[in-house]
């Protein structure tokens, strides 16, 4: 009689032929899953790769023509340029360097007077009118050797600017210096020279005599005049 061996030992026997211990069955879902997984992997590690551009090749172009030497260069008119600037030449520049200087213009303020550039000189202690070129005493103060006024304001007579007002046409600007310092104009005087048309310019005498050289050559003597007292003035004393 055949021996029947139970089920249970011969379905464990094949299951243990057919799979090994050394090979582990792995389901379908998890092949699939494993792949997805390398996938993602993938994406993330190229999303952080940093990114490498290739950098254009820099033209050496520019670098070659400032490395040649220089060829000459030449204007629209094909004259040579120079590579510098000439040096500033200040005579040049001065507009009033060939205008000649007029012959009553100042040349030295003394204490008693004055040399004018025509030669004269003045040293008597009177001042002078400077006026269409030609030069005049002049002694705008009394027996007292006063020009200033209890107010401090320097005033003399009327009558002393009377050449002024005989001149036809007049000079537009009336330059007067009044001595070491300046002083105002009292108001009876300044109204009296804007009725004669003057403007008036009121200064110490070595600015006064400047300013008049500077005019005169520029505009010419028949529009500036000049009235001064000489430097060495001193009130009740005269000029020294």
């Amino acid at each position: 009689m055949a021996t029947i061996m139970g089920p249970s030992r011969t379905s464990t026997a094949l299951r243990t032929l057919a799979h090994p211990t050394s090979i582990t069955w792995l389901p379908k879902r998890s092949f699939v899953d494993s792949r997805t997984s390398a996938l993602r992997q993938q994406q993330r590690r190229a999303a952080f790769a940093p990114t490498l551009e290739r950098v254009p090749r820099l033209s050496t172009y520019s670098h070659r023509l400032h490395s040649s030497p220089p060829s000459s260069k030449r204007g629209h008119n094909q004259e040579e340029v120079p590579d510098l600037p000439p040096p500033t030449d200040f005579g040049r520049m001065d507009v009033l360097g060939d205008t000649p200087v007029p012959s009553t213009s100042v040349d030295i303020c003394m204490s008693e007077g004055f040399k004018l550039n025509n030669g004269i000189t003045v040293t008597d202690g009177s001042g002078i009118i400077l006026v269409s070129g030609e030069a005049f005493a002049w002694r705008p103060w009394g027996a007292a050797k006063k020009l200033v006024n209890a107010k401090g304001q320097w005033e003399v007579p009327m009558e002393a600017f009377n050449l002024l007002g005989l001149l036809w046409p007049r000079p537009d600007l009336l330059i007067l210096g009044l001595g070491p310092q300046i002083r105002p104009l009292s108001p009876e005087l300044r109204r009296h020279l804007g009725s004669l048309g003057l403007r008036v310019e009121i200064l110490d005498t070595r600015n006064a005599a400047s300013q008049f050289n500077m005019l005169a050559t520029e505009r010419g003597v028949d529009d500036v005049a000049a009235a001064m007292i000489p430097i060495g003035w001193k009130e009740g004393v005269g000029a020294l």
